[in-house]
């Protein structure tokens, strides 16, 4: 009787975690560098290359040469980061799952602490750290500093602070361990601008969102970067479309500000809640409606209507006095 030789099985890591980038060259090298010597070692690293054309495609091959948990894919075209985001978490396999960025970066412990927290304590969704601030040469700058309760045991309360206080900066949050089933349950990134903050919210209303007092990650601050155009270069005039494309490659006219009501209103409906619970996250949503989204959404109305330098239309110059007599930023 002959030997009946069977196959052995594909192994599955436990965490999967994405990187999306589109012309990281400068810096994707420190954040694969931090992802590869994490001391916690059953991981699969899926790079999403979003049609770079630098050198990025080169440097991604080489380390996937050399390091088989390397998965590279490239996208024929640039299909903005809300695709590429999701793209990775759909071809990943992992039991838990991160997004992780081009230029930043992970101290060697990262993950280790992340999943022991989430393997000790089934009530937490999504493990972080406390975030500190990089510049371009790798100097820490400082730590963001936020205030959610987004660990607390009453699910409006962590909806709550998350959509109220959406201008802080616990968006980082979005970069911490998640449960890969629980991502499953969401709407992933929506395709509209801020979006990930819609998801971090929604993942606030599965279970609660755990922050190690520590420092393990480490968020860079570039002039490349979309979060440094966002706060410093596009916040006083810029062409929305610059914005939009970083996000979705759509030059459409967008309502943001609506669609952020509308998703943390269908968030809270398809959200596993008791009817009193999703009640009061109801009642989150009104009190982000009186506190800022009234405005926000009268904003949104202006640049879409009025038209804006921000849409590369000209202002009139009555509108133009109008607007910076009442303070708004167009």
């Amino acid at each position: 009787m002959g030997i009946i030789l069977v196959p052995e099985a594909k192994h599955t890591p436990r965490v999967s975690i994405g990187l999306p980038v589109f012309n990281g060259e400068k810096y994707i090298e420190d954040a694969l560098d931090s992802i590869l010597t994490q001391t916690y070692t059953d991981f699969e690293l899926i790079i999403v290359d979003n049609a770079s054309t630098d050198q990025t495609p080169r440097i991604c091959r080489a380390y996937a040469a050399k390091d088989k948990r390397i998965r590279y894919y490239r996208n024929k075209i640039n299909l903005g980061a809300v695709k590429s985001h999701n793209r990775a978490f759909e071809l990943s396999s992992g039991e838990y799952f991160k997004w992780a960025a081009h230029d930043d970066v992970l101290a060697p412990e990262f993950l280790s602490r992340c999943i022991n927290v989430l393997d000790s304590d089934p009530s937490i969704v999504l493990c972080h750290s406390k975030t500190g601030v990089i510049d371009e040469h790798g100097k820490l700058v400082g730590v963001y500093n936020y205030k959610v309760r987004s660990d607390s045991l009453k699910p409006h309360e962590r909806f709550g602070d998350l959509i109220v206080e959406r201008w802080q900066p616990s968006w980082v949050l979005i970069f911490g361990v998640i449960r890969a089933d629980a991502l499953r349950m969401t709407s992933l990134i929506g395709n509209y601008i801020g979006s990930d903050f819609n998801l971090l919210a929604e993942i606030s209303l599965i279970d609660r969102i755990y922050e190690i007092p520590e420092v393990l990650f480490f968020r860079r601050a570039h002039p490349e970067s979309y979060g440094y155009k966002a706060e410093r270069v596009w916040r006083n005039g810029f062409k929305y479309q610059e914005k939009m494309a970083w996000w979705t490659q759509n030059y459409r006219f967008t309502f943001e500000r609506w669609r952020w009501c509308l998703e943390y209103l269908k968030s809270v409906r398809r959200s596993p809640l008791k009817w009193s619970e999703r009640m009061l996250c109801y009642t989150q949503i009104l009190k982000w409606l009186v506190k800022h989204g009234w405005f926000l959404m009268a904003k949104d109305v202006g640049i879409n209507f009025l038209g804006c330098s921000r849409l590369g239309i000209k202002l009139a110059p009555h509108v133009k006095r109008i607007l910076d007599a009442i303070g708004w930023k167009y």
